[in-house]
């Protein structure tokens, strides 16, 4: 079985070398046509420009409602593609903070505030089990296929619990399961970073911000895989343990939008 620090060092590298332009984010053609078909518009692409990377199941932005003035957190922030979004609608008065756990995204994501004068936009290193967020300071907390790769989700969402204002709301989009998935790809640490073998079963995903003492919590919007998988594998070239990924993904994965918020 594979350990927590295994799972935390293989997302690690995986993402590092994406921000280096190691490694893709997806198998479909652009980053572009992932975003689009996860949900951004194409303007909203064209905004956050370098932010985007091809990484991402869903847009958790799109049915959140934030406002001017607002305070918003993004765990797993990458380059910053929704952190920048979260920006623009926050505004000068606003604030949004990044917190992701790699070190060549933070910096990528840095460079890409300052080009686009983002300066009400801080990115801080931290894991999203135990983020260097001040308690009850958040107004809105975002996410991106992200709590699915951690290897302790009910830490997550106290930290959710934690960090978020009285009243203060969450939207995360994610990916969960539909069926259970074979032995061998849910074992797999290369399964685990693609945001297949970390999914939770749906049912046990809901409960986590319920048992975390979240309320009112929703899912306004959910994809089926195979909508998914039409991007991240094509033409069903991506395989992970002798399974194809594409086919795997259609069968047993769909991608969720999750609201809620504290009492």
């Amino acid at each position: 079985m594979t350990s927590k620090n295994d799972i935390k060092t293989a997302v690690q590298e995986h993402y590092g070398a994406v921000a280096r332009g190691e490694q893709s984010g997806c198998g479909c053609n652009t980053t572009t046509q992932l975003a689009t078909t996860i949900g951004y518009s194409q303007e909203e692409v064209a905004f956050a420009g370098a932010g985007n990377l091809g990484l991402g199941c869903g847009n958790p932005l799109a049915l959140a409602e934030l406002r001017p003035g607002m305070t918003v957190l993004d765990m797993g922030s990458g380059a910053g593609f929704d952190a920048f979004l979260a920006w623009r609608q926050v505004g000068a008065t606003g604030k949004v903070i990044g917190v992701d756990m790699t070190d060549d995204m933070l910096d990528k994501a840095r460079k890409n505030a300052a080009d686009l004068g983002a300066t009400n936009v801080e990115f801080r290193k931290g894991f999203i089990e135990q983020m260097p967020v001040e308690d009850g300071s958040v107004d809105f907390v975002i996410s991106n296929c992200v709590i699915n790769l951690s290897p302790d989700k009910p830490a997550v969402f106290r930290e959710i619990n934690r960090v978020l204002k009285p009243g203060g709301r969450f939207a995360v989009s994610d990916i969960v399961l539909l069926s259970n998935l074979p032995e061998n790809v849910r074992n797999d640490v290369s399964a685990y970073v693609g945001c297949i073998a970390g999914a939770s079963p749906m049912g046990a995903y809901v409960r986590l911000p319920l048992d975390a003492g979240l309320v009112d919590v929703t899912i306004p919007q959910i994809a089926h895989g195979s909508k998914l998988a039409s991007v991240l594998a094509p033409e069903g070239e991506l395989s992970c343990c002798g399974s194809d990924v594409a086919a795997l993904a259609a069968d047993v994965v769909a991608s969720i939008k999750l609201h809620g918020q504290k009492p």
